[in-house]
């Protein structure tokens, strides 16, 4: 078992290699405080605690950070673990140094409803915590990065539960970061608890094929070394195995057994200046065949982590490609440390860093604000995580969206001002559909204008960064609140009538201020609003309130047990149309769908009863049936939903679409429809002045997921802008 004053030395040992600047008495000072706070605790092995921040503090010390992230990494668990004080902590090293191991410190547990509450609490406070100073996240992934090496002292649950964890958020980060290095341990490591087969068939495979494999990489890096040594460039060369997990990855992807795989080759050439990376591509590509559409140039284009390299596949003459990356040695730092490589370089190793240079913080930020904890944790996993595209500006600015990313994403990168008056998009120089999917290289410039509508609510289907999406809830939010009160109010009532509550129960004042406090939300009105606009799900609200709201539904006059079964509207007396509508509180009477706004099944809807002519459906977004107009004649509007249909029965519906006026557009859309098999009632289409054009389409859909379909189909046709539900 390790001692503490052994872990100590070997600190002592790194600070001397990495560090030899650090201010060793305050280190000390750091130390010998934290083991006085740590006494009385063990971890897990049996070990002192405090070998756990001596640990951490070695790595913040081996990727290049400071006498203040040292210190912090030292003291990180006092705060959370100890009777440590902030302000004892500030008076005996620094307010910098508590702030930073105030930033690293979990929030105090609370009894969140979801572990993903929890989960994106805590990654809040961190993000907040890294705008200010981009060192707690580097001390929190070393914090992590020990535990995970130490990971076998656990039970196994809580093994998967941070493996999954790790490699979910903090290994992500790391790579996010530009710290390849303690992302391919984070991942390994977290592979070997999910799927300890797996695994272990990897290792196995390559300790078996290790002879063969240092031969061939030897052979590859002589060759290389002898090249670039005849030419006068001098750099250093060598080869190595993608790590377990990249291989893991690949296998899963390429549905391939390990001795399928051949990509399983790295080689590395690191020189002294930019000019000798180019040279070198020359000399590889001249040694070796190039594998077509491999080769890829992040000097002149810098991922947004800063990493740059140039990276190009190659063959050789046994007939097994390898890849190659060229790179200069502060390249190479950055490529392994990252951010805290950048931070080492920019500031000396003292002071703060440049944070303003990592937009991406700040958009995490703000795309927590008006989202659910699971929709967070998830949007965050495709926005900060997933692969990348990288398309141009007209004026050559790079812009970073997630992979299958499309001109809406790309409109609320630059800014919402934009993506809210957005009425068109080119690419590279062709006016672009809306969904079309934006490749690396694409040039996109967005059309806008100020009598823009603003954006459509199908836009939150098509747009895949958290960013576009918060930004267009935001602004649904902001300038449609009635219409999304309700919109919610339908879908809210919706799901209670599904689980056969009485929305009348809301009505008791006995009950509504804990309605109201389990689902933070100072009104009603807010809650539906906040539904209508997407910040947060009918089912997810009433599952939070069902106890109180069964209780109360029990307590409503005349009720029994269960509240009296809906009436569904008689088929016999009504329109072979009306099938599928169940209108709340009425008998068997007849159902015609309003004209106005032609709903469909999925629509929230909404019934007006109208003077000889029975009940008329109307969408909840509906301008006919707006708030205002519901509480001038709250008697004559009723509540209504969709029953279970066999998904035969065909609606009357009709769209609106802003277009390019070109020749052959109406053949364009018609064609789309046929190829749908969609029944067309009516197709027309105006000119408008600059070139602009309205065409009308009424057609016959079997609810709104095929008619969302056809909209996205519609929305490919050269030339075709903004597609609105209009009236039939």
């Amino acid at each position: 078992m390790e001692t503490a004053e052994a872990r100590y030395q070997s600190l002592m040992r790194a600070i001397a290699r990495h560090a030899p600047t650090t201010d060793i008495a305050l280190v000390d000072q750091a130390y010998r405080y934290a083991d006085m706070k740590h006494k009385k605790q063990l971890r897990k092995s049996g070990e002192p605690y405090i070998i756990h921040p001596l640990a951490v503090a070695e790595i913040v010390v081996e990727i290049g950070l400071d006498t203040d992230a040292i210190l912090a990494a030292l003291l990180h668990d006092c705060l959370e673990d100890t009777d440590a004080s902030f302000e004892e902590i500030v008076r005996l090293f620094g307010r910098t140094v508590a702030e930073l191991v105030e930033g690293v410190t979990k929030l105090t547990r609370v009894n969140y409803s979801t572990t993903e509450e929890q989960q994106m609490e805590n990654l809040r406070k961190m993000f907040m915590a890294m705008s200010k100073d981009i060192r707690v996240i580097l001390i929190k992934i070393a914090d992590r990065l020990h535990n995970m090496r130490t990971l076998e002292y656990q039970t196994p649950a809580k093994q998967k539960s941070k493996s999954t964890e790790t490699m979910e958020i903090y290994a992500p980060l790391a790579h996010r970061l530009g710290m390849q290095k303690l992302k391919w341990e984070l991942e390994d490591i977290s592979l070997q608890y999910l799927d300890p087969d797996g695994y272990r068939q990897i290792v196995d495979y390559l300790q078996a094929h290790k002879d063969t494999d240092d031969r061939f990489m030897q052979s590859i890096q002589q060759k290389i070394t002898d090249r670039l040594e005849s030419v006068g460039i001098h750099g250093t060369i060598y080869g190595r195995i993608k790590h377990v997990y990249s291989i893991y990855r690949k296998l899963k992807q390429q549905h391939k057994t390990v001795d399928e795989l051949y990509d399983l080759y790295a080689f590395r050439v690191i020189v002294n200046d930019i000019p000798d990376c180019y040279n070198v591509l020359g000399h590889i590509h001249d040694l070796f065949n190039l594998v077509p559409g491999r080769f890829k140039d992040y000097i002149s284009t810098p991922k947004p982590n800063m990493y740059q390299s140039l990276h190009t596949t190659v063959i050789g003459s046994e007939g097994i490609p390898f890849e190659v990356q060229i790179r200069t040695w502060q390249m190479h730092e950055t490529a392994e440390y990252g951010v805290a490589a950048h931070w080492k370089y920019k500031q000396g190793g003292e002071g703060a860093g440049e944070e303003k240079e990592f937009e991406w913080v700040r958009r995490l930020l703000e795309s927590q604000q008006d989202t659910e904890a699971e929709d967070y944790i998830h949007s965050l996993k495709v926005d900060m995580f997933n692969d990348e595209v990288f398309v141009f500006t007209p004026r050559g600015k790079v812009i970073s969206l997630p992979a299958g990313s499309t001109p809406i994403d790309f409109a609320y990168a630059i800014h919402s001002a934009v993506g809210n008056s957005m009425v068109g998009a080119k690419v590279n120089n062709r006016i672009a559909s809306f969904d079309m999917k934006l490749s690396n290289g694409d040039i996109v410039e967005v059309l806008t204008s100020k009598s823009a509508k603003g954006p459509s609510r199908d836009w939150l289907k098509i747009c895949q960064s958290n960013q576009a999406r918060i930004k267009i809830k935001q602004w649904f939010k902001k300038e449609k609140r009635e219409e999304n009160i309700v919109h919610g109010k339908a879908s809210f009532e919706a799901e209670l009538r599904r689980m056969s509550i009485d929305p009348a129960a809301l009505q008791n004042e006995d009950v509504l201020p804990t309605i109201l406090r389990k689902v933070s939300f100072d009104s009603l009105d807010d809650m539906y609003a906040a539904i209508g606009y997407g910040g947060m799900t009918a089912v997810k609200c009433v599952n939070r309130i069902r106890d109180e709201l069964v209780k109360a539904n029990k307590s409503l006059p005349g009720k029994e047990q269960t509240p009296k079964p809906l009436q569904a509207v008689g088929k016999k007396q009504a329109a072979s149309a009306n099938s599928g509508v169940i209108v709340e509180d009425i008998g068997s009477c007849l159902v015609k769908f309003s004209r106005c706004c032609t709903p469909v099944p999925g629509d929230p809807i909404i019934g007006f009863v109208t003077k000889g002519y029975g009940v008329s459906i109307h969408r909840c977004d509906c301008p006919n049936a707006s708030p205002a107009l519901i509480e001038r004649q709250p008697d004559r509007w009723v509540r209504a939903s969709w029953a279970e249909t066999t998904g035969e029965e065909s609606f009357d519906t009709s769209l609106e679409i802003d277009c390019q006026d070109r020749d052959g557009l109406m053949l364009d859309l018609a064609m789309v429809l046929t190829s749908l098999k969609i029944k067309v009632k009516e197709i027309s289409c105006r000119s408008l002045p600059d070139g602009k054009a309205v065409a009308s389409l009424t057609f016959t859909v079997r609810n709104v997921s095929e008619l969302n379909n056809v909209c996205s189909k519609l929305r490919t046709v050269n030339g075709v802008g903004a597609v609105h539900r209009g009236k039939s």
